[in-house]
């Protein structure tokens, strides 16, 4: 209600209580007066009522909203289900116009308008987290991979000769396929072993650079957020070498906003060097659903450029996702998350140490990777992976994710690229090993959990004298045909009818595996 229908409402109840509403109202008002006009992360963050309130008067500057509106063309914001409406606030439209993903829709000012707020918010917590100088950013409605994929084809309408990337090999499919959906080849940079620690090979890639032609470069892509024992890659050096050859610098910072150690490197790397945009996932920075990015640079015509390289209209989903988030956590409340982070980072390695020393093992010497955490499982390794591999299933089926189990022997093949030793990110690590991480969110009950659970299954694996639990239906059934006398073998050569009665009974038996394995 406007000040006039609150002096009409004295007429029917007391002013005094009517005083009291228009303040409490007036107070969220100037809230959001205060966002639009400055345009600035709130230091506390907002109820969830002051929140609705805006998403709602959001909504009815969009023209699917208006009273009496005619919609009759093929893209009016209908939604058949009132609960989809409800989910999205009735914000239909999404955001953007056909050539540009930050262009004002003349269909939806409020959608518009939530969109550019939430990216004037996304560049404050950027600055927040010690890239000071990022000139530009977006949210994007796709993830990292996606995202990757539009800054390449940027650069690439820019260096139309250019045709190579030079990656430092990070064994994460998304990093390394978004490369050849751009329509580019890929030119794997292998990592130097420095103890535990993998590190970027600065003499390969400069090397790469020479042999290839600067100009048929069209970028180099590195990374600062892995897996360990990965180290970030050394992306202050990369920049210096991208500078002095007029290469484009690529950076892969998918869970790297939440750490300020690398958000400092990238923020290093383009003081010294050249970056031209970095990448971030939204969900792993900001605790929503999956399904968005944030592309920022250090040019904001760039920025801009490739914000016009999407097709199309785009999703509002993950734009209003971190909006919501980002006001109702404030500065201070994301501030706490991301101090919490960095003692769960801290706690999670000495709780694995204990782990780890109690099995002869030990925590892999990772000192420039804040975020994730190896540990060595060489006591498993036999004359074959088959214990290591159990161990990943056992944490598995006791509710333990996250966590990657890393043979070192694995080979795989992506994108009709062949990579040895894939998940250790070089193609021959020393030692199989596990890994977790402390990202944002994480709590000290996770970290407990995980570690009583890693202990309890370890300890199974150490323990065992008879053959280990079987973690499929096949091997479940093959064991139980051997211990009845069966001849039957994994490849399903053999059988007879107690063998396929031991078969059809499998799925019954595993559950009750699955069970005792819990335990």
């Amino acid at each position: 209600m406007n000040s006039h229908s609150f002096t009409l409402a004295e007429r029917l109840i007391p002013a005094t209580y009517l005083q009291q509403a228009a303040a409490a109202k007036k107070t969220r008002e100037c809230l959001i007066r205060q966002l639009i006009e400055q345009r600035k992360w709130p230091e506390e963050g907002w109820d969830d009522s002051t929140i609705e309130l805006f998403l709602a008067d959001l909504a009815q500057m969009d023209s699917n909203n208006f009273p009496g509106n005619c919609g009759i063309g093929e893209r009016e914001a209908r939604i058949a289900s009132a609960l989809v409406a409800r989910r999205h606030y009735r914000l239909g439209h999404g955001i953007g116009r056909s050539g540009d993903l930050a262009e004002v829709q003349p269909k939806a000012a409020g959608s518009s308008l939530m969109n550019k707020l939430t990216n004037a918010l996304v560049l404050d917590v950027i600055r927040y987290m010690g890239v000071k100088t990022s000139a530009g950013c977006f949210v994007v409605p796709t993830a990292t991979g996606m995202s990757l994929v539009l800054c390449m084809l940027t650069l690439k309408q820019e260096r139309p000769d250019a045709k190579h990337v030079l990656w430092s090999r990070i064994d994460q499919k998304a990093c390394f396929k978004c490369i050849i959906t751009a329509g580019l080849q890929p030119v794997v940079i292998e990592p130097c072993l420095a103890g535990d620690e993998l590190r970027t090979d600065l003499v390969a890639l400069e090397q790469q650079l020479v042999s290839l032609g600067a100009e048929s470069v069209a970028c180099v892509l590195t990374t600062t957020s892995c897996f360990a024992p990965r180290a970030s890659d050394s992306v202050e050096q990369v920049a210096v070498l991208c500078a002095r050859y007029g290469v484009p610098h690529l950076i892969n910072n998918a869970y790297g906003l939440q750490s300020s150690r690398c958000m400092h490197l990238v923020q290093e790397a383009a003081r010294k060097g050249r970056v031209d945009a970095f990448v971030q996932s939204t969900d792993k920075n900001f605790l929503v659903p999956v399904g968005g990015a944030i592309i920022a640079g250090f040019d904001k015509g760039l920025v801009d450029r490739i914000s016009r390289t999407y097709p199309g209209r785009a999703s509002s989903s993950p734009t209003m996702d971190v909006f919501i988030t980002l006001l109702s956590l404030g500065v201070s409340g994301y501030k706490s998350l991301v101090a919490q982070r960095k003692e769960m980072y801290t706690y999670l390695k000495e709780e694995l140490s204990k782990v780890a020393s109690k099995y002869g093992e030990r925590i892999l010497d990772t000192k420039n990777n804040p975020i994730s955490v190896g540990m060595t499982l060489g006591s498993l390794a036999g004359a074959d992976t088959k214990l290591i591999t159990m161990l990943g299933s056992m944490l598995f089926l006791r509710c333990v994710s996250g966590t990657r189990v890393v043979t070192a022997l694995d080979h795989k093949d992506v994108g009709g690229h062949k990579f040895e030793g894939w998940g250790a990110h070089c193609s021959c690590y020393p030692v199989p090993y596990l890994t977790a991480a402390a990202a944002i969110g994480m709590r000290k009950a996770d970290v407990d959990l995980f570690v009583h659970r890693l202990d309890k299954a370890l300890g199974k694996l150490r323990g065992r004298s008879a053959p280990p639990t079987p973690t499929s239906v096949e091997e479940l059934a093959v064991m139980r045909r051997a211990m009845r006398g069966g001849s039957g073998t994994l490849n399903g050569e053999g059988g007879s009818g107690s063998e396929q009665h031991s078969q059809s009974s499998a799925s019954t038996s595993l559950a009750s595996s699955k069970d005792s394995l819990r335990k």
